[in-house]
Formats: structure tokens, sequence, C-alpha cells
């Protein structure tokens, strides 16, 4: 079982910048996949980046503004919102998928608002 605490969101101008902190309550070295998705009011929840080994992967629309880090020692990822417009305002979830040998568990974090107005 892994619990995941978020932090980091909140209101900001557009252009302005954030950095989003997901904390892992146990040792990510196993984590096969880590990431985050975000959900806007009345729409779908959307991948938004994520990180597994040495690959990253990102949503064409954050591509270029959105940067996603990873610190095992600390058992958290990072992910840096920079130039942010309105419609990037949503809940940001982080999850963490283990796979194994008779496993596929994904873990989500209680999510945290970013609003990006003037």
């Amino acid at each position: 079982q892994v619990q995941l605490v978020e932090s980091g969101g909140g209101l900001v101008q557009p252009g302005g910048s954030l950095r989003l902190s997901c904390a892992a309550s146990a040792s990510i070295f196993s984590v096969n996949v880590m990431g985050w998705y975000r959900q806007a009011p009345g729409k779908e929840r959307e991948l938004v980046a994520r990180i597994s080994g040495f690959s990253t992967d990102y949503a064409d629309s954050v591509k270029g503004r959105f940067t996603l880090s990873k610190d095992n020692a600390k058992s958290t990822v990072y992910l840096q919102l920079n130039s942010l417009k309105p419609e990037d305002t949503a809940v940001y979830y982080c999850f963490a998928r283990i796979t194994g040998p008779g496993r596929d568990d994904t873990y989500w974090g209680q999510g945290t608002q970013v609003t990006v107005s003037s």
C-alpha cells in the first residue's frame, strides 16, 4: 500500500508558475510509473505527465510548459507548471503504478486544486 500526499496547488495569474509535489509513504524505487492527471469541471480526467524509468511523457497541451521530475531519495515527484493558462485550471491528481507477477496496482493522491485566473 502506498499513500500519496500532494501539495503546492493554489491560485495563480495567467503566465505564472506553480510547483506541485507528491510525497509517497514508501520508497518509490520499485514504482513502475508515476505522474499526474488532472480533471477540470465537466471534463474527463486526462493524463498530464508520467515518468517510467528514464522516460517522461507529456500531454501535447503542456509540452514545453510543464516539467516532471522525481527524487527517489525523498520518494517524491514534482510537477513544475510554467506559463500557466486559464485552461490549466483543474484538480491535479498524483498517481503511482506498481506492476509485477500477479500485481497491477495504481494508487492515487487526494488531489490539489490549481486555478489560473486574473
